[in-house]
Order: structure tokens, then C-alpha cells, then sequence
């Protein structure tokens, strides 16, 4: 194998440069609306109070100006940092209370908001977790961590966890109580803020926030006197004004002329159009919004192709994947329907335990869950219960890969058809094993007993785990994209930090699924 000089590859420097820089790494004009783009205006912002204008120094002894008591500010000594919120203790993420703490709030929240959705299914995984992880909280701006990861689980379209995570914290704040109105209207669960919003004295709802919940309760004349009061005083924008009327007065709704797209999305806009029946397609919407097409309510065809969109971002749980795939019946033939009629066979074959069956459906399903790269995901679904079928030829192949890419790699590792080299990278050890490629050197030469890159090891040393692995993760996605020496260097970080399982799982990844940028 090639030694590694002192001269980096141009490509591997750029990353290398940018994982030790505090300015994000991909904050490019083309990127997704952010969910700080989206989120809907739930409630006013809070007014700063004026301050007094200063007063220039004497040369004086300090003095107080007056008899009064001064203003005492009090913190319960048992109040957790908004920081330091998590709803995955360090037993279940192996990771440390320290994750954070020797870093700086800001800087980790400009890491996170400039991530991309990492593209191997083990590193999504690793950055959920991290996002999730509850750790003690950085020195800086206190709760600043906090919403980058909110908001950055809102853009990875993970709104179940986003909402956990919120109401570990104060729903009622301001800031997080915008998030979880918003992801209420993406689940279809809005009457729970929609009635905090009734009774928490510290939110100032908008007025459009405000018409929308008091329609959702039932009171009709109370939103109608909000519309018209707010009419009154010329602070409705037309387009808000014929929206809101329409959603208050069905007999307004004119099905000859719809309303123009609006130039803004958000959650609340795209409810209120669908209550008006002019709803918009969560196609060529952020990715949050196709969590909305998953409800019961909406047509079949909508909620696959949702549940596709999803999976291929790595959003949707394999049960929830499942769930949508065998809760309908194919209605036509081609593209999301031949995907869903393989599963329901294959799924079919499974639950009879017909060796035959699953070796005439294994091929074809296979070929189906590559095509919305939900492999992994399947894999977690059928890997145990097809170790037990005695298969032949391609689908016997077909069920060692989907072993490798499960939970029980090292054991699927014994397998006799497995590669030489595969087998390496599934227990980590490739002593005697050559490798047939530049990918394959550098998946080995990041097993190997050597030192990570200086500005990783200096973070590690300086107890800045999570930093570390937030600047990794996006040097790994530049291996996937062909930069060799990266997949080395990100394997290293990950095996110094102790997630070995994390690098055994990338590896294999990147070498058993068809991942490019």
C-alpha cells in the first residue's frame, strides 16, 4: 500500500482546511430552505426593554444612587441548561457528558446548521445521535446549541425526535414554541400547542396563529372578530387577508379562481390551503413537509411517494417504511406501485415461510429498496429472520449483504461467500488481506494503529469529542465522493473516539451499497 507523504492531494487539503475552520461548510445559495426559512411566524418576537442612556464617569468612589434593593437574579441550582437538554443519556450513546462542553456554543451551532445530511445511513445515524445526545452544555450563548439541533433535525425532516427534544426543554419559550406549532401542523397534532397558546400568558401569538387556533377549537366568532379587527387597522397584507377569509368562510372559496401560490411557504399556509382544498404538492417543498403526506387522510399515492422521498433522505424508520408499503394495494403498475407490489410479496413470502417464495421475491425487492437506498432499513427488518431460510444463488448473495449491512455484521462476517476484504472491514482487522483498490487502501489504512490528522487529534486531546465528529462527518462525504485519503482520515477520527462500531458500519456501507455524490 501506498505510503502516506508529507504532501496532501489538493481535494483532501480543501476539506482538511475546512473541517478547521469555524465558517460552515456548505452555506451555498442552491442549498434547501433551512427550517429557520420555513418556520411560520407562531408568535411575535419579544421586545427588547430600552436602555437607559449612560451616564459619563466620574472620578468617584463607587456609591450606591439610592436606598433601594438591588435586582437579584435567581437560578435554581437543580435547573438543567437549555444546552444540555438530550433525550438519549450517555448509556445509549456511549458518548460522554463532556461531548460539548469544552466547546464553544456558537462555534457548534455554526457546524451543525452548515452539516449536510450525511449520505451513509451509519454516519446519519451517528449525527442524529449527536444531535439527540444529552451532554453537558458548551461555555457561549446559552441555548444557542439547542436550536441548531432542533432546527437541524427539522431539516433532516426527523420530526418525531425534533418534538422530543422540545418538550424535554420549555415548549412555552418563545423560540421553541414556534418549532413545536409547526411541527404540530406537519403531524397533524396541533390542538396541544393550539391550547398552550390559549392559556401561557408569556407567548404573544401572531393574529394568523391566533385565527387558526380558535377556528381549530371551535370558536368561529372569535377568529372572524381577530380577522376583522386586524382589517380594521390596515395591518393585513392582501394575500394573509384573503387566505384567512377563505379559511373562516368556506362559501368565499372559489374553485374557478384559486388562489396565486404564495411567495412564502410555512407549516400555517400550507395547512390553511389544504382546509380551503387548494393544498400544495410537499414535492418541490422542504423535506419536512412530505411528513405531512403520511397522515391517514391523504391519498395513497401521496403518502408512497412521501414515504419514498423520506427514505431516500434516511427519514423514515423501517417500520414506519413497512407500514405504508403493506397498507395498500398496487392500484396501477410502474415506478412507486411495482416497489410496493414487490415488498407486499416479498413480506408475504416471509410471514409464510416459504423458502421458494423468498428466493423468487429477494431479487426483485432487493432491486426496489436500492432504488429509495433503503437498504439498511430493510436490512434491520428481514436480516434476522433470513439467516434462518436456506437460500441458493443470487438470493443467497442477496441475504449475506443484507446480513452485512445489519446490527449482526461481525456474525454474517463467518459467512463462506462473504469477500476477503469485506469480511475485513466488517471486524476491523485486515491482517492478510490486500486491498484491489485506492478506496479499498484507505478504508485499510484507517483501521490502521495511526494518528488522525493534527487538527483532529488536537481536539480530541482538548476533550472536544462532539466538534471533532462534526467536522469528520463531512470529511467522510467527500471519501463517498471519490476522495480516497478522506475515508481514511474521517476512520481514523471515529476509531480514536472509540466508535468503532460507527467506522466498522461506515465501511461496510461504502462498500456494499452504491452511494455517490
Amino acid at each position: 500500500m501506498a505510503q502516506r507523504g508529507l504532501m496532501l492531494p489538493l481535494f483532501h487539503a480543501a476539506f482538511l482546511a475546512a473541517a478547521s475552520s469555524a465558517l460552515p461548510l456548505a452555506a451555498q445559495s442552491d442549498q434547501p430552505l433551512s427550517a429557520i426559512d420555513w418556520l411560520s411566524q407562531s408568535v411575535e418576537p419579544p421586545v427588547a426593554a430600552a436602555k437607559a442612556p449612560s451616564k459619563p464617569r466620574l472620578n468617584e468612589p463607587p456609591t450606591a444612587d439610592g436606598a433601594g434593593t438591588p435586582q437579584i437574579i435567581v437560578t435554581p441550582l437543580d435547573a438543567v441548561a437549555p444546552d444540555a437538554i438530550g433525550t438519549l443519556a450517555q448509556a445509549d450513546t456511549g458518548l460522554p457528558v463532556t461531548l460539548w462542553s469544552a466547546s464553544d456554543s456558537d462555534m457548534l451551532a455554526t457546524l451543525i446548521q452548515a452539516q449536510s445530511e450525511p449520505e451513509l445511513p451509519a454516519l446519519h445515524d451517528l449525527f442524529v445521535t449527536l444531535l439527540l445526545a444529552k451532554a453537558d452544555a458548551p461555555a457561549g450563548d446559552a441555548g444557542a446549541l439547542l436550536l441548531a439541533r432542533i432546527d437541524k433535525l427539522l431539516d433532516l425532516a426527523d420530526l418525531t425526535e425534533a418534538l422530543a427534544l422540545i418538550k424535554a426543554a420549555d415548549p412555552i419559550e418563545p423560540a421553541l414554541y414556534r418549532r413545536w406549532f409547526d411541527v404540530a401542523l406537519l403531524t397533524g397534532t396541533e390542538d396541544e400547542p393550539c391550547a398552550a397558546m390559549q392559556t401561557a400568558p408569556g407567548l404573544a401569538p401572531t393574529y394568523p396563529a391566533r385565527i387558526f387556533c380558535l377556528a381549530r377549537s371551535g370558536d368561529w366568532m372569535a377568529a372572524a372578530l381577530t380577522l376583522n379587527t386586524h382589517r380594521a387597522l390596515g395591518d393585513m397584507p392582501d394575500d394573509e387577508d384573503a387566505l384567512l377569509s377563505r379559511f373562516l368562510d368556506a362559501d368565499l372559496v372559489d374553485p374557478a379562481a384559486p388562489l396565486p401560490p404564495p411567495d412564502r411557504i410555512s407549516p400555517l399556509i400550507f395547512r390553511m390551503r389544504e382546509a380551503i382544498g387548494e393544498g400544495l404538492s410537499t414535492g418541490p417543498l422542504p423535506l419536512a413537509f412530505a411528513r405531512a403526506d403520511l397522515r391517514d387522510t391523504v391519498g395513497e399515492k401521496a403518502r408512497l411517494d412521501a414515504a419514498e422521498r423520506l427514505s431516500l433522505h434516511g427519514a423514515l424508520s423501517p417500520q414506519d417504511l413497512s407500514r405504508v408499503m403493506t397498507g395498500v394495494t398496487p392500484a396501477a403498475s410502474g415506478g412507486v406501485w411495482d416497489r410496493v407490489d414487490a415488498f407486499r410479496k416479498f413480506n408475504a413470502a416471509m410471514n409464510d415461510g416459504d423458502p421458494d417464495a423468498v428466493a423468487d421475491t429477494l431479487p426483485t425487492v432487493w432491486s426496489a429498496m436500492q432504488e429509495v437506498r433503503a437498504e439498511v432499513g430493510f436490512a434491520t427488518l428481514y436480516a434476522a429472520p433470513l439467516s434462518q431460510i436456506d437460500l441458493t444463488g443470487p438470493a443467497a448473495q442477496i441475504a449475506t449483504t443484507v446480513q452485512l449491512l445489519s446490527g449482526d455484521y461481525a456474525r454474517a462476517a463467518a459467512l463462506p461467500d462473504v469477500p476477503a476484504f469485506v469480511r475485513a472491514a466488517a471486524l476491523g482487522d485486515f491482517t492478510g488481506v490486500d486491498p484491489r483498490s485506492s478506496m479499498e487502501e484507505a478504508i485499510a489504512a484507517g483501521f490502521a494503529d495511526t494518528a488522525p490528522p493534527q487538527v483532529f487529534a488536537d481536539l480530541l486531546a482538548e476533550k472536544k469529542l462532539g466538534e471533532a465528529l462534526l467536522r469528520a462527518l463531512p470529511l467522510f462525504d467527500a471519501g463517498v465522493a471519490g476522495d480516497a485519503r478522506s475515508v481514511t482520515d474521517a476512520l481514523l477520527v471515529l476509531r480514536r473516539a472509540g466508535l468503532n462500531d460507527v467506522a466498522r458500519r461506515a465501511a461496510l456501507q461504502l462498500l456494499l451499497l452504491n452511494r455517490t455524490l
